[in-house]
């Protein structure tokens, strides 16, 4: 059985497209922040991960419907 939490931001910006560069320059967040996020070193307060993880699902849904 697999310890390792979910990680619910990367989850989030891949299902987007978004690598760790564009979501940088989309949020202003300092790229090496969003590193250390997807190795699990930090965690971004629980209310910025919520507004992080809409916004990049918002994002992956928008795609989806250009696709189609």
């Amino acid at each position: 059985m697999n310890n390792v939490p979910e990680n619910k931001i990367k989850n989030a910006r891949q299902k987007a497209g978004l690598t760790q560069k564009a979501m940088s320059e989309l949020f202003g967040i300092p790229k090496r922040t969003i590193e250390n996020w997807d190795m699990g070193l930090r965690k971004p307060p629980h209310w910025a991960e919520r507004l992080l993880i809409e916004k990049l699902e918002q994002i992956a849904n928008e795609r989806v419907n250009t696709e189609n």
